[in-house]
């Protein structure tokens, strides 16, 4: 005779979860100590926006100490165990563009096969991202030469914002987060520019019209794009203004600006096209060679970026210089995605 509480041709050798509270509680602990634990470390490009990231998590900043041999070859010793952690590496293509690099590659093999988990590359402004695509004879693809190099160094997983152009992410065969600035821009638009119903927002290139023309439809206003010709690298030849700015506030939108000759000519060509104020607002300030000294003698209002990039002693030499700080976004996107959460939330919103 069959007993009425066992299903005929069920085991019963195994524990029964169902109805037992302890066992469900010990199926809970044991999780929770299989969970990686997570470890943010910085590296030596923007120890501030790292600080801020942690500061927003309620963590500390890993141990992580860099130094240079006397033939300027990197070093890094990770000062704590990694073993079985989820590890986020902030690392920015700023400054010392190759050497940031190097050290970010051997900070992401470090903790590699010292048996980290999972190994995240957050690198707010993504190096060689200009280099996306071969527009002449012999040119290279470096985006992709990166993408390789970051993948074979051990990184399973890359952050980043607002990428030069967002196909990079298929030079990757791991997942890749690029974040978007603009609902922060957004956010600093209607905050900081009175006039902004009577705005017009515009491209300083043909590439970035997209950008500008999801911009100007969430905040309801028209768009106006300029037409460049080049003669060589960073070197405009002509710009044609597209699109009509007499008598409206000109807000200039673009991805990156390096030494400032394109938004500094664009702004020429707003003003004479009937502007009556310019705004500039990029997300990688980047601000190589004569950019500072342009736009100080240009005719902006403000020239505002995004700290993905260490912005302190450009906006100590240039007052028209002013900085958001989107360090709350990476912060969250690095919650998320430890979490196993969905990111797309910050695609169109700012985390308070």
């Amino acid at each position: 005779m069959t007993d009425a509480n066992v299903v005929p041709g069920a085991s019963q050798s195994g524990p029964t979860l169902n109805n037992s509270p302890t066992k469900l509680k010990e199926l809970q602990i044991d999780l929770e100590v299989r969970m990686p634990n997570i470890k943010v470390f910085s590296g030596t490009s923007h120890p501030d926006l790292a600080q801020g990231i942690v500061d927003r998590l309620g963590i500390d900043v890993g141990k992580v100490v860099t130094k240079k041999f006397s033939n300027l070859e990197t070093c890094v010793e990770i000062g704590e165990s990694v073993r079985g952690e989820d590890v986020y590496i902030v690392q920015s293509g700023s400054g010392e563009v190759n050497d940031n690099l190097m050290e970010l590659l051997i900070m992401i093999n470090a903790c590699k096969i010292a048996s980290a988990c999972r190994v995240t590359a957050v690198i707010p402004c993504f190096p060689y991202a200009r280099q996306d695509k071969k527009d002449k004879s012999r040119a290279p693809i470096s985006a992709k030469l990166v993408a390789n190099m970051l993948s074979v160094a051990g990184a399973d997983h890359i952050i980043t914002m607002d990428l030069h152009a967002s196909q990079i992410q298929g030079f990757f065969d791991i997942p890749v987060d690029n974040l978007y600035a603009e609902p922060a821009v957004l956010k600093w638009i209607k905050e900081n520019i009175v006039e902004w119903r009577n705005s017009i927002i515009v491209s300083p290139d043909a590439g970035g019209a997209k950008r500008v023309t999801s911009i100007a439809d969430r905040l309801n206003v028209e768009f106006a794009l300029i037409h460049k010709e080049r003669k060589k690298a960073n070197e405009v030849a002509s710009m044609v203004l597209v699109g009509d700015v007499k008598d409206r506030v000109a807000i200039l939108v673009d991805d990156m600006a390096d030494t400032c000759g394109t938004i500094c000519h664009a702004a020429e060509k707003l003003m004479e096209a009937g502007a009556t104020k310019v705004y500039a607002i990029l997300t990688h300030g980047i601000f190589s060679g004569p950019a500072i000294s342009r736009i100080n003698n240009a005719c902006f209002e403000a020239v505002v970026v995004t700290n993905t990039i260490p912005q302190d002693q450009h906006m100590q030499q240039c007052n028209k210089v002013q900085c958001i700080d989107v360090s709350m976004m990476f912060a969250e996107a690095v919650r998320r995605t430890h979490n196993g959460e969905s990111v797309s939330y910050l695609f169109s919103n700012v985390p308070y």
